[in-house]
């Protein structure tokens, strides 16, 4: 059956968090904003254990086990109240932080009965429900097994005194035309398109099955506190009637405004204070934010490709300061931007950094199209002559004591050939994007083919094997790097064989650009194009193979040299958001190397070893299914000491 997929909603009015100098997007310009699911990022794994951060607690033992949450903000009898019509409550800094330790200790409801509900389950998105839920609408219902504590902090500004888990009004509320108009909850619900993962609308669904707490930072009045708690107060009751008339019955959720400064937590409660008052993350409370992209110049760390040059993220002054390792010999002369907006530079563009660098100062940045920019077969000689050009350009930049080898003749602005400098100086030169892979690969690889002397399957393995580098390419940079690859190789300083005589690996020709994701030195994540490609996997020494969902197709030859304790096949499960891995978690564990599964009061991923006959015979495992999103139910790290 065909299913038709929708760009998730945008998420009404987010405040940047955290503090603009943090953000994911580190580039000095005004560089275009990231393609939503352009890629699938790589997701961290969390913190390891020992790490001093709580265990989640236990979800229910089976799909028939209901749960009830309990809180210590309901009921609300024991709570001043500081208004009758809505109904407001105070709580001090401590209670509240003793409601969100103990809410923290409540077990997660199963799965079944929060979702599909918190998928966005519009009364007008026929595909949505008819995907998830057909005719039973009781599916559609809010559910009742799950009580939760929602921060508020009013004005917004969440760059500065941000208590863990806060967000803006703007997120849930929808923004009043008049003070007196009827406030109500965001009906955040995609009225058409179809997503499993519209993780974009939850905070604000989660909102409505919350009881809420408003509080301000010490700038902020205490009547605008107050009167944002009222308007969510109204909201509360706006949800409750609508909730009613569905007949999904009334459940009373309350609101509160915190009666203490901000400054109590600073000084008694730093434990949950993401975000101080000066603006300064305190590092005691996980930003996600930060994290990903702490995580992501980590994974991604510029090295070295080729002599002088690099591949890695943009740099990000805030990352330098947590990475000690930062010294000045990582520092770049020519910083190289790929984005999906840039032209292919030309040789004034040369001439201009070079005048640059000549004259000192901060390092001269340039633009190159980002991979998949290039598409056959619509590409034009201009581009690929531009192409050819950078590699040319940056080659002698980098290595200026073999400029008469690269055969490239600098010209002066009437086109005469100048004199070369006896004594040039190298140059070092960064090939750069946001997460540090996605956007780099095409240069990256057409430059290291070039540079190296290599055709285009060695390049790709050497990439990744000998260089380390995690990379990101599209079909349209393989169909271009294949094509060109005879001038790329003519054209190079180091290639000496015969053009005409190499024949590119066969793996090559299946792949869709992307390689496995290597997660650990012996573990990838990895879709079902990966899994259908076993030359591909030789190359890379994977040798065992976990399919969830999807079952591989090999011909009769290649099967018969697989053994068969080598491959784990998980049926009965798509990926769509809906089947559930947990029943499967065992076998699976135990395919990657643990003989038991813990108990599960205990149960964590984090932490498990796997793959240890993998780890033990220097081979690999592939886990994969249709696509890598796999890896958002299943992410299996070992704790390494």
């Amino acid at each position: 059956m065909a299913t038709v997929f929708a760009r998730p909603s945008p998420l009404p009015g987010r405040i940047s968090t955290p503090p603009p100098h943090l953000s994911i997007n580190t580039s000095d310009r005004r560089t275009p904003a990231a393609i939503p699911n352009k890629y699938l990022p790589i997701c961290s794994p969390g913190p390891k254990p020992n790490s001093g951060l709580d265990t989640p607690p236990s979800s229910p033992p089976s799909p028939s086990t209901s749960i009830e949450t309990t809180s210590i903000t309901y009921p609300p009898d024991v709570y001043e109240k500081i208004s009758d019509t809505p109904p407001v409550y105070s709580i001090d800094a401590d209670t509240l932080v003793d409601a969100l330790n103990h809410i923290a200790t409540q077990p997660l409801p199963e799965a079944r009965q929060v979702f599909p509900w918190l998928h966005g389950l519009h009364a007008e998105n026929h595909i949505q429900l008819t995907f998830f839920v057909a005719r039973r609408k009781m599916l559609r219902r809010t559910p009742k097994c799950i009580r939760g504590v929602t921060l508020v902090k009013a004005g917004g500004d969440l760059s500065v005194s941000k208590l863990k888990g806060a967000i803006a009004p703007e997120e849930i509320l929808l923004t009043q035309a008049k003070p007196e108009d009827v406030a109500s909850f965001l009906e955040i619900d995609p009225r058409e398109g179809f997503s499993v993962r519209n993780f974009q609308i939850q905070t604000c669904k989660l909102a409505t099955i919350s009881d809420i707490v408003v509080y301000g930072d010490d700038r902020t009045p205490i009547e605008e506190v107050v009167d944002l708690a009222k308007r969510i107060s109204r909201a509360q009751k706006a949800w409750r009637e609508k909730c009613d008339n569905a007949g999904n019955g009334p459940q009373l959720f309350n609101t509160f405004v915190v009666s203490d400064a901000f400054s109590k937590f600073e000084d008694e409660h730093r434990n949950i204070v993401a975000i101080d008052s000066q603006g300064r993350m305190t590092g005691n409370v996980m930003d996600f934010f930060h994290w990903e992209r702490l995580e992501m110049c980590t994974m991604s760390k510029a090295s070295e490709i080729s002599k002088n040059v690099w591949l890695g993220p943009t740099p990000d002054p805030a990352m330098d300061t947590i990475d000690t390792t930062t010294t000045e010999d990582s520092k770049f002369d020519v910083l190289i931007e790929t984005s999906d907006l840039a032209q292919v530079p030309d040789s004034r563009m040369f001439r201009a950094v070079e005048r640059i660098l000549n004259e000192g100062g901060q390092p001269p940045q340039m633009e190159f199209p980002s991979s998949g920019s290039i598409m056959p077969p619509t590409w034009s000689q201009a581009e690929v002559d531009g192409l050819m050009a950078t590699c040319n350009w940056i080659y002698r930049m980098a290595n200026p004591d073999r400029r008469k080898d690269s055969g490239f003749v600098e010209k002066d602005e009437d086109g005469d050939s100048t004199m070369v400098s006896a004594t040039p100086k190298a140059r070092k030169m960064l090939i750069h994007c946001t997460d540090g892979y996605t956007e780099t690969s095409l240069l990256g690889l057409a430059y290291f083919m070039y540079a190296e002397g290599l055709p285009v399957h060695e390049a790709w393995l050497r990439l990744h094997r000998e260089k380390g580098r995690n990379f990101f390419a599209y079909p349209s940079d393989v169909a271009l790097l294949t094509s060109i690859q005879p001038r790329i190789l003519q054209e190079s300083p180091r290639f000496r064989g015969d053009v005409i005589g190499i024949k590119n690996a066969q793996w090559l020709s299946r792949m869709d650009g992307s390689l496995p994701s290597r997660i650990l030195p012996y573990m990838y994540l990895g879709n079902l194009n990966h899994a259908n490609n076993p030359e591909l996997l030789e190359e890379l020494g994977i040798t065992r193979i976990l399919s969830v969902g999807e079952p591989i197709s090999w011909s009769r030859e290649v099967n018969e040299k697989w053994p068969s304790e080598h491959l784990l096949y998980v049926d009965r499960v798509q990926d769509n958001g809906v089947d559930p891995l947990t029943e499967d978690f065992e076998r699976c564990l135990k395919f990657l190397g643990k003989s038991t599964l813990p108990n599960k009061s205990s149960f964590s991923l984090t932490g498990f070893g796997v793959t240890e006959e993998g780890k033990r015979e220097g081979t690999a495992t592939l886990v994969h299914c249709r696509d890598f999103r796999f890896r958002e139910h299943i992410a299996l790290y070992e704790h390494e000491d």
